[in-house]
């Protein structure tokens, strides 16, 4: 096998990259100060003692705006480059192509708003 300068390049970028981000965290194993006190499991105020709890309970409802949004987000990752060869492409190809997808994406909205999915929904307690 012959030595490849950019196989070796690539090992080393590799080598390089995990210590940047290993090292740290041995390094702060070793080298952080030791808590001897009972008080690891609360949250860093200042030196205050905490005012009630550090966790919050977030409501559920909150998955349905993330759904959506990964949804949309999808849909105008697509629509990025078809707008950038819009201008290039002859004839009315690419238009009859976006505007069904646009259509499509049209009735799924209409669809989904007469279903109640854009409502925010009552508190779901656990």
């Amino acid at each position: 096998m012959q030595f490849d300068w950019l196989n070796f390049a690539i090992i080393l970028f590799l080598f390089a990259g995990l210590a940047f981000g290993g090292l740290p965290v041995v390094l702060s194993l070793f080298l952080s100060p030791k808590s001897k006190a009972g008080d690891l499991s609360l949250p860093y105020e200042c030196g205050i003692n905490p005012l009630g709890s550090a966790r919050v309970n977030f409501g559920i409802n909150y998955y349905y705006y993330a759904l959506l949004f990964l949804a949309f987000d999808v849909d105008v990752l697509y629509l990025f480059p078809v707008s950038v060869i819009y201008s290039k492409s002859p004839g009315w190809v690419l238009f009859w192509e976006l505007s069904v997808f646009l259509g499509i994406l049209g009735f799924a909205v209409i669809y989904f708003w007469r279903k109640g999915v854009f409502t925010w929904p009552k508190r779901i307690t656990f």
